[in-house]
């Protein structure tokens, strides 16, 4: 006969500190994938604005008369709150890509004994990526 494991009540909500490296790379890599599929759709929804760029549609924007998704991408990174997200998207997917690598490789054999460390090193990588891409992305945005 088989032995049960008790894994503890799901309402357990203090078992988050008792997770190791490799639970915090599983959940934040799901929530990465979410974040990206998200944001296909989003993305999805803002090109549809080239169907009336297509058929010719113009706007106003600052005075002058542009085509629609000319207008509506000058109109969204003008805000300053797009520019904030495009740094979130960049973070979430670095750490994507850079936590898929690490899981490559642990599925090829390669870093077994070292996935806490190749974990955290992904996050400081994405981190400093992260960063050091700021005034990238902010430059030019008005306040």
């Amino acid at each position: 006969m088989s032995q049960s494991y008790n894994r503890g009540l799901v309402e357990d909500f203090g078992r988050w500190k008792e997770f190791s490296a490799g639970m915090w790379a599983w959940i934040f890599h799901k929530f990465t994938g979410w974040m990206l599929i998200g944001y296909l759709f989003t993305h999805i929804a803002v090109l549809s604005s080239a169907i009336g760029a297509a058929r010719g549609d113009t706007m106003m924007f600052a005075g002058e008369q542009v085509n629609v998704y000319t207008g509506t991408i000058q109109g969204l990174e003008s805000l300053f709150i797009v520019r904030v997200l495009e740094v979130g998207l960049l973070a979430v997917a670095v750490f994507h890509i850079l936590n898929g690598i690490r899981l490559l490789m642990v599925d090829l054999g390669v870093g077994l004994e070292a996935q806490d460390k190749s974990f955290y090193a992904s996050l400081i990588l994405t981190g400093a990526i992260t960063v050091a891409s700021v005034p990238t992305f902010l430059t030019g945005v008005g306040f």
